[in-house]
């Protein structure tokens, strides 16, 4: 007999990054330039593996994407829009991370950015990361 396998949204977990230098200096908000299709800029994150907690999922993200190891400060909300990405329904839950450092480009990302709030390409933005990055800024003051 087989096994029954959900059909269910894929979960994912993206960051927005607020990056501070050794002094608590606020540097700006890390995305990326993805490796993968779709092409673009974007928040960094990735799929939560099966028996992984979303934070866990999103701390990982992090080191493996932009080299950073974050502090989760608050769970910004949950994206889940069916047609929020191309290739599959996936739900998001996006979280606002502190980290200090120099994030480098890895696994999936092709080159880290490092933007203020007035530099952010919102109009390059992959995914639905714009309305995000909208709702971000809205309610955050850096």
């Amino acid at each position: 007999m087989a096994k029954w396998e959900p059909k269910t949204p894929f979960l994912a977990a993206d960051g927005i990054i607020k990056l501070f230098d050794e002094n608590k200096n606020f540097q700006g908000i890390v995305f990326i330039e993805r490796l993968n299709e779709p092409f673009g800029i974007a928040l960094p994150g990735g799929f939560v593996d099966r028996g992984e907690k979303v934070e866990d999922a999103l701390v990982r993200e992090m080191k493996e994407e932009v080299t950073l190891d974050v502090t989760i400060k608050k769970l910004l909300g949950v994206y889940s829009d069916p047609s929020r990405d191309k290739r599959l329904h996936c739900a998001s839950c996006v979280y606002i991370c502190n980290a200090i450092g120099v994030p480098k480009a890895a696994d999936d990302a092709k080159k880290v950015f490092i933007y203020k709030k007035d530099e952010i390409p919102l109009d390059k933005l992959v995914f639905d990361h714009r309305k995000i990055v909208e709702d971000f800024l809205k309610q955050e003051q850096i």
